[in-house]
């Protein structure tokens, strides 16, 4: 799957435009991606791709299980 073919597109609530800290997820079947909400401009905009079960187990990781 392509970042192209991602939707739901939602900037993270913990995102700190002033520290340049902004992330967006997208979500497409079984993957999640993550793209630099600073980077709008660019007509083709880097997108980091992940599986389902990757991206929780990061999530729990980061967030000690909360």
């Amino acid at each position: 799957m392509g970042p192209q073919q991602l939707t739901g597109w939602r900037k993270s609530s913990h995102s700190h435009f002033e520290e340049n800290a902004c992330v967006e997820i997208g979500t497409g079947p079984g993957v999640v991606g993550v793209r630099d909400t600073k980077q709008a401009a660019l007509a083709a905009r880097p997108v980091l791709v992940y599986s389902d079960n990757a991206f929780s187990a990061f999530l729990a990781h980061v967030t000690g299980g909360r």
